[in-house]
């Protein structure tokens, strides 16, 4: 498979290999000494054989830049849930190493401008969290993938060195009962006439906002009692009954629903694009002087309540969507009435009736 031929320019000798594989192109290298040569071509032939030659090369050929670039254009249009979280955060890796080659991008390069992210200053003047500076390397640990697994454009992905921040336990924020009702209140004065029906579905329904702000007529079953939600987080179809009040208001806001939208809250300037609730929810906080509390938080509040209620952790992780039951173990300790009986029924086992 690889020859060396021998020129001779100026009475000095070089050495050229030829190395020629079927289906791909032929590789060619030039050395002054014949050792150097018949070296190459063995180190060479094996990586050939191997399959790490041609990634080695391609990896060479291309910059972090060509990279992102190339998984922009092809890649991430198919991903429209994460695009523009994406697209900004690629975008910043661009900027900071983009002209690094990538059989030059390393695992310690990374992790350098890893702890740079974690330094920065957010928009709200406050130091980039764990989490977010997490989701920063997850993009471009997508990208790297992609080039390993479909371009062969690297070997390996270097991410796979990196650890992850630590981050804090998930937090369980949700409203008390004096916090709901003064939240209902201000929803149902609120200059929107939709916001009250929106928290009021996502507390049910346990939702997530887009899951909400996005819910379509063809997704609601008001005959079964029931809402299918399409577009979820992990692409997985979730069914959640729809009882007593939530159900009872999307009855009467079905009467007079928009015919040129399936939306359930459409835009009123394009009924083809979902409502924005951001500026009245924010206003309705306020009015009810609810502080450190997110509309994601109403989603807490449900498996909250769930869980005060007794209802079994796999259940709540079925209303909220979860495959395990790692997410919902959070809530664990605001349903404690199965670890007193547990406890209680080991007692009378062990002491009887002593006092």
């Amino acid at each position: 498979m690889a020859s060396i031929q021998e020129r001779k320019k100026n009475g000095k000798p070089s050495y050229t290999v030829k190395i020629r594989l079927k289906g791909h192109q032929p590789v060619f290298q030039t050395f002054k000494r014949k050792t150097d040569a018949e070296r190459w071509a063995k180190q060479t032939e094996a990586a050939i054989f191997e399959g790490r030659f041609f990634k080695t090369s391609e990896s060479q050929k291309h910059s972090l830049s060509d990279l992102i670039d190339r998984y922009v254009r092809d890649v991430l249009p198919h991903k429209s849930k994460v695009y523009v979280e994406y697209a900004s955060q690629l975008k910043w890796w661009k900027e900071q190493i983009g002209s690094v080659r990538l059989s030059d991008l390393s695992a310690a390069l990374i992790s350098e401008k890893r702890n740079l992210l974690s330094r920065t200053i957010t928009n709200r003047n406050k130091q980039m969290s764990p989490a977010r500076v997490n989701r920063y390397m997850a993009a471009l640990s997508t990208a790297l993938n992609t080039s390993v697994r479909e371009w062969e454009w690297m070997e390996d992905n270097p991410m796979r060195k990196i650890s992850k921040l630590k981050e804090p336990r998930g937090r369980v924020r949700y409203l008390t009962e004096e916090e709901r009702e003064r939240l209902f209140a201000a929803c149902k004065d609120s200059v929107n006439p939709h916001l009250y029906m929106a928290v009021v579905l996502a507390l049910s329904a346990g939702a997530r906002q887009q899951e909400i702000w996005g819910l379509r007529w063809s997704e609601v079953d008001l005959e079964r009692e029931l809402i299918t939600f399409t577009e979820t987080k992990n692409d997985e179809l979730r069914s959640v009954p729809l009882k007593g009040h939530a159900l009872e208001l999307l009855k009467e806001h079905s009467k007079i629903r928009r015919i040129d939208s399936d939306l359930v809250f459409p835009s009123k300037k394009n009924p083809k694009v979902r409502h924005d609730f951001r500026d009245p929810w924010n206003k309705a906080l306020k009015v009810a002087e609810i502080d450190d509390f997110r509309w994601h938080d109403l989603r807490h509040s449900c498996a909250s309540y769930l869980a005060m209620n007794g209802v079994p952790m796999r259940t709540i992780a079925e209303v909220l969507g979860h495959k395990t039951l790692s997410m919902v173990q959070r809530y664990t300790h605001l349903s404690t009435e199965h670890l007193t009986e547990a406890i209680s029924d080991m007692d009378k086992k062990m002491f009887g009736s002593r006092s």
